[in-house]
C-alpha cells in the first residue's frame, strides 16, 4: 500500500538544480574541442599572474594605508575629503581601521524636511489649528497611520538607496532567514523518518538518520547564528545612520544644539536621551521587526501550503481561522505598549537629567550643604519612575498569562485535532486521508506510515505554531516600537523646526509679541566691524511664548580700531548682547551686522564660563581646531608655547606632562588658569573682532592689562563686557545700558570727551559731599544704638543695666584709676 506521506516521493529542489546544471557542466565538457580547452588555460594562467601583481599591489598599498594610519592616530589627526568627508583612524586589534564619514547633504534636509514638518493630514500629525507642534501632543503612540508615516519617514534615513550597505544586510539576513524556514522542513521529514526507522527497528537506517540530523545541526547553528549576527549588525548600520543625520542637523553653523533646548523646547532638557537611549532602543527593536515579521510570515506561507498538502483545505480552513481569531482577541485585549513606552523613556529621561544636573553642580551643591535636598529630589524622580514601571509589568502579567495561554497551550490542543484529520475523519483529511482510506493489508507498514505522517505533521504544526506565536508577540514589539518611533521622530521633527526656522503661530491667531513667531529682524554678515540698528534686546521665552524686553531700540557701533567697553548694572543685558551678535538669541527688530566667519579673519567670542573640551593639552589651546586644522594651516608646537607664554601659562607643558597629556582639565586647572586659557585661544586664532564677556574677572589686574595691550598689538578689536572701571584705559569707546529711570536706556559715547569728563567731575562731587556729612552719620548711628540698647518695663520706667554690666564698668574704672 502506499504510504500517507506526500512529501515522500518528491526530491528536494535544492538537489535537483543542483543534479541539472552538474549535467549541463559535465555536457559542456565533454563536447569541447582542444583549441577551446587551451584557450581556456591562457586565460586561467593569465588571470592567475593578474591576481598575483593585482594581489601584491593591494598588499603594499595596504601596508601603507595602516601605517599612514598609525602616524595619524598618534597625532590624533585625519584626512579630509574634497567632498567634505573625513576620514579617521581608529585602534582595532593590534592595528587600525580607517572610518569614513561622509556629511549630510543640504539638499537631504531639504527634502526630508516635508516628511517632518508637513506630514499628510491622513497620518494625523498636522493639525495645525490646534497646536504648532509636529508631532502634535494629542497623538498618542500606537498602531495607527501616524506610526505608519512616522517609521517610513525614518526609514528614509535608515536605507537612503536600493545599493546602500544596509539593503545588502537586509537582504543576507532574508537569505538566511528563508534557508533556516526550509531547514525546519527538511528537520521535521527527517524527524519522521528517523522514527519510523525506529519503530520498524530498522538500525542502518536510523543510524544512518541519526548522523544526517547531527550534521543538519551543524549547519542549522550556523543559520541561527548568522541571523543573530546580521539583525546586531542592521541595528548597528540604522544607528549609525541615524546619530549621524541627527548629529548633523544638531550641530553645525546654524547653533541648532543651543536653540534646541534654549529657544524651542520641544524636546524639554533631555536631548541626550533621545540621542543615545531612545535612539538604541529604536534601531534594536526596528532590527528585530524584520525577523520577528518576516521570518514568520514565511514560516506561514510555506509551513500552511505544506499542511495544506498532507492535511487537505478543512485543516487549513481551520488554520487561519485561528490567526484571525486570535490576532483579533490579542488585539483587543492588549494595552497601550506604545503610549506606556513613551512615557517611560520620557521619565527615564528626567531621572537621568537630574543625577546630569548634580553631577555638573556637584561643587556648588557641596558649599551650600545641599544634599538632602539633591538627595530628595533624586527619590521623588525615582519614585515615580518606579511607580509607573510597576503599573507597567502589572499589566503584563495579565497580559503574557493570556497570551501564554492561547498560544502554547490552546494552540497545542487545536494542532493534535489537526494532526488526527486523516486518521478519524479521513473523508476530510485531503490526499492523507484519501491515501488513508485505500485498502492496506499490511497492518504494521500501515501504522508505521501514521506514525512518520504524524511526526512530520507535528513538527510542522510546532513550527507553524512558533511562527504563529511570534506573530502574535509581535503585537506587543510593534506596540513598544511605536513609542520608541514617536520619540525619536519627535527629536527629528523638532531639528528640522528648528534649523528652518518653521515657527509659525498655530491657524487663526497672531504671534505673541517677541516670540519665535514674531522674528522680523535682520543678521547681516559680511561686515567689517559690529553694528546694531534699533535692535530691541529681549531675553526670549520657549517657544510659542513672547519674550521679556531688556533694552529697546539698542544702536551703536565698531569699526575695526575702536574698542569697545560695555558696562552696567547686573542684570541689564549686557551678556545678552553677545548672544545676539553670536546669532544664539534672534533678532527680533531692526538690523545686526558682523563678520562672516568665526575665528580667524572674523570675530571670536570669550565666554564668561570658560569652557575646556575633552582631548590633549594642545587641544585645548586651538579650540574649536582640531590638530588637524593646526597642521593644515602651517601651525606647529612651539607656536603655541609662545602663546601660553603670552598670557603667563607657559609653565604648564612641563606641569602637566607635554602637548599631548589627556587629562579632565576643567578640574586640573584653576579658574584664573581657565579664564587665561580662552585668552589664549584667542592669541592662537588671532580674529579681527573679540567679544569677551567677563573673560577676565578672575584674573588679576596687572596681569589683565598685559593680556588686553598683547591682544591690540595682535590687531584684535576688543568688545568688552565688564563692570570693572579699570579696564576703561584699554578701550575707545563705552556702552552704558541700564541707565534711566526704568532702566531700559543707554549710553554710547567716546572715551574721553568733555561729556565724560563733566560726568566723572559730577561723580566727584556727589563723593565729596557724602564724605562731609560721615561725622553726622556717625552720631546718628551711636544714638541709634543708645536708644536700641534701653528696656522699658510697665508702668514706662527704664529697666537698669544687668549686674554683671555694672561690675564690668566699675571694674574698667578701678582698673583705669590705678593706672593714673
Amino acid at each position: 500500500m502506499a504510504t500517507l506521506s506526500t512529501l515522500r516521493h518528491s526530491e528536494d529542489p535544492i538537489v535537483v538544480l543542483y543534479r541539472y546544471y552538474l549535467r549541463r557542466i559535465r555536457s559542456r565538457l565533454r563536447h569541447t574541442t582542444k583549441a577551446t580547452k587551451l584557450l581556456g588555460t591562457v586565460i586561467l594562467l593569465a588571470s592567475i599572474v593578474a591576481t598575483t601583481f593585482g594581489g601584491r599591489r593591494w598588499w603594499k598599498r595596504w601596508r601603507e594605508e595602516k601605517e599612514r594610519g598609525k602616524r595619524l592616530l598618534r597625532r590624533n589627526s585625519g584626512l579630509r575629503g574634497k567632498d567634505g568627508s573625513r576620514s579617521i583612524y581608529v585602534p582595532y586589534k593590534s592595528s587600525t581601521a580607517k572610518v569614513t564619514i561622509y556629511p549630510t547633504k543640504p539638499t537631504t534636509f531639504d527634502a526630508h524636511r516635508r516628511l517632518f514638518l508637513h506630514p499628510p493630514r491622513a497620518a494625523g500629525l498636522g493639525n495645525a489649528s490646534v497646536t504648532p507642534q509636529v508631532p502634535p501632543p494629542q497623538t498618542k503612540p500606537g498602531l495607527n497611520l501616524a506610526f505608519l508615516h512616522q517609521f517610513l519617514s525614518l526609514l528614509s534615513i535608515m536605507i537612503p538607496r536600493w545599493n546602500s550597505k544596509e539593503t545588502g544586510l537586509l537582504l543576507s539576513h532574508g537569505v538566511f532567514l528563508i534557508l533556516r524556514t526550509y531547514l525546519s522542513l527538511v528537520v521535521a521529514r527527517l524527524d519522521g523518518a528517523i522514527v519510523r526507522d525506529l519503530v520498524a527497528g530498522n538500525g542502518r537506517a536510523f543510524s544512518w538518520g541519526i548522523v544526517k540530523w547531527c550534521g543538519l545541526g551543524s549547519f542549522a547553528s550556523y543559520t541561527n547564528a548568522m541571523i543573530k549576527f546580521l539583525q546586531s549588525k542592521i541595528s548597528i548600520a540604522f544607528r549609525t545612520r541615524l546619530t549621524r543625520y541627527i548629529h548633523d542637523l544638531y550641530l553645525n553653523n546654524n547653533l541648532n544644539y543651543y536653540k534646541l533646548t534654549n529657544l524651542d523646547g520641544g524636546v524639554g532638557q533631555g536631548a541626550d536621551q533621545f540621542v543615545t537611549q531612545d535612539l538604541t532602543l529604536f534601531c534594536a527593536s526596528a532590527a528585530s521587526l524584520y525577523s520577528s515579521l518576516g521570518k514568520p510570515f514565511v514560516d506561514l506561507c510555506v509551513f500552511n501550503y505544506q499542511l495544506f498538502r498532507s492535511l487537505g483545505p478543512l485543516a487549513l480552513t481551520g488554520l487561519l481561522g485561528n490567526y484571525f481569531l486570535t490576532a483579533t482577541l490579542l488585539r483587543r485585549l492588549s494595552p497601550p505598549f506604545g503610549k506606556l513606552k513613551a512615557v517611560e523613556g520620557r521619565r527615564e529621561g528626567d531621572f537621568r537629567g537630574l543625577h546630569s544636573r548634580l553631577i555638573a553642580n556637584a561643587e556648588e551643591v557641596a558649599f551650600y550643604g545641599g544634599a538632602d535636598m539633591e538627595k530628595l529630589f533624586l527619590d521623588q524622580g525615582f519614585k515615580e519612575l518606579k511607580g509607573w514601571m510597576e503599573g507597567i509589568y502589572s499589566l503584563k502579567i495579565r497580559y503574557n498569562m493570556l497570551e501564554d495561554f492561547i498560544l502554547k497551550y490552546s494552540w497545542s490542543a487545536f494542532g493534535y485535532l489537526i494532526t488526527s484529520l486523516p486518521i478519524f475523519l479521513p473523508a476530510w483529511g485531503g490526499l492523507g486521508g484519501v491515501l488513508e482510506m485505500a485498502d492496506n493489508t499490511e497492518t504494521g507498514s500501515r501504522e508505521r506510515s501514521r506514525m512518520k505522517e504524524f511526526i512530520t505533521n507535528k513538527r510542522l504544526m510546532l513550527s507553524l505554531a512558533d511562527a504563529g506565536g511570534r506573530m502574535m508577540y509581535s503585537i506587543k514589539d510593534l506596540s513598544e516600537l511605536a513609542g520608541y518611533t514617536s520619540r525619536v521622530y519627535t527629536l527629528i521633527s523638532t531639528l528640522h523646526r528648528v534649523h528652518a526656522n518653521a515657527y509659525f503661530p498655530p491657524r487663526g491667531t497672531y504671534a505673541d509679541l517677541f516670540s519665535l513667531s514674531d522674528v522680523q529682524g535682520t543678521v547681516h554678515k559680511g561686515f567689517d566691524g559690529v553694528r546694531f540698528e534699533n535692535v530691541p534686546v529681549v531675553a526670549p521665552s520657549l517657544y510659542p511664548q513672547g519674550g521679556d524686553e531688556l533694552i529697546e531700540l539698542l544702536s551703536f557701533i565698531v569699526h575695526p580700531g575702536q574698542h569697545l567697553l560695555i558696562t552696567g548694572a547686573n542684570g541689564v543685558g549686557k551678556s545678552a548682547v553677545s548672544r545676539i551678535v553670536a546669532g544664539l538669541w534672534p533678532v527680533y527688530r531692526g538690523l545686526v551686522s558682523r563678520p562672516r566667519s568665526i575665528g580667524t579673519d572674523g570675530i571670536m567670542f570669550v565666554p564668561q564660563r570658560p569652557y575646556l573640551s575633552i582631548g590633549t593639552l594642545r587641544d585645548q589651546v586651538i579650540y574649536p581646531h582640531t590638530e588637524m586644522d593646526m597642521r593644515d594651516s602651517g601651525r606647529r608646537d612651539h607656536e603655541l608655547t609662545k602663546v601660553l607664554e603670552e598670557v603667563r601659562l607657559g609653565y604648564l607643558p612641563d606641569r602637566e606632562g607635554g602637548w599631548d597629556c589627556r587629562k579632565e582639565w576643567k578640574d586640573v586647572l584653576s579658574g584664573g588658569e581657565k579664564q587665561r586659557m580662552g585668552l589664549a585661544r584667542l592669541m592662537y586664532h588671532e580674529p579681527r573682532y573679540a567679544l569677551v564677556d567677563e573673560g577676565t574677572s578672575a584674573v588679576s589686574s596687572d596681569v589683565e592689562g598685559l593680556l588686553y595691550e598683547r591682544a591690540k598689538q595682535k590687531g584684535i578689536t576688543l568688545i568688552t563686557i565688564s563692570t570693572r572701571a579699570s579696564l576703561k584705559k584699554y578701550h575707545t569707546h563705552t556702552l552704558t545700558l541700564g541707565v534711566g529711570a526704568d532702566g531700559a536706556e543707554w549710553e554710547f559715547e567716546r572715551i574721553g570727551t568733555e561729556k565724560e569728563k563733566l560726568g566723572v567731575e559730577r561723580e566727584l562731587v556727589e563723593l565729596r559731599e557724602r564724605l562731609s556729612k560721615v561725622e553726622e552719620w556717625t552720631a546718628r548711628r551711636e544714638e541709634i544704638e543708645r536708644e536700641l540698647g534701653k528696656v522699658w518695663v510697665a508702668g514706662g520706667e527704664e529697666l537698669g543695666p544687668p549686674t554683671y554690666v555694672e561690675q564690668a564698668a566699675r571694674g574698667g574704672e578701678g582698673g583705669d584709676a590705678r593706672e593714673g
